[in-house]
């Protein structure tokens, strides 16, 4: 398969969508920020993010356990004003605009601009009260 055919077939999923639109309007963002943001699994969003980095689209930095990921800065052109589509599908998408409100909550968690946390569970609607309690999730045996 040719190099730009690999581009556009990396954008024909729904999930691979939210992602992008997600490090398009947030910058560089955690797997595990990415995965309570859209409410998926972990492995789940990771096949994703490599399916992403590998037509071109992402580049990643590991920082102690945690992996980052950033829309890639050098893109060409066309690649640029397709993100430009993706971040405009926001205004189209009710579940675009839920995903970006779960990372504005999630991403307020981050200590000194970095993800210390880990998996959250619940973040729940970021649009209910302050009042939200988010808990980590329970991992292991819960005898």
């Amino acid at each position: 398969m040719d190099r730009e055919a690999e581009i556009f077939q990396s954008l024909a999923d729904s999930t691979r969508l939210r992602l992008l639109h997600l490090l398009v309007r947030r910058g560089e963002i955690c797997v595990c920020e990415l995965t309570d943001a859209l409410g998926l699994p972990q492995y789940n969003v990771s096949r994703h993010l490599r399916v992403l980095q590998h037509a071109g689209w992402l580049s990643d930095r590991k920082q102690g356990k945690w992996v980052y990921y950033r829309i890639k800065p050098e893109l060409p052109l066309y690649q640029r004003t397709l993100l430009a589509a993706i971040a405009e599908l926001e205004k189209h998408r009710h579940d675009l605009k839920e995903d970006a409100a779960r990372a504005r909550q999630r991403l307020k968690l981050r200590r000194g601009g970095l993800c210390c946390v880990g998996l959250v569970s619940k973040i729940g609607a970021a649009t209910t009260s302050k009042s939200r309690n988010l808990k980590p999730r329970k991992v292991g045996n819960t005898r």
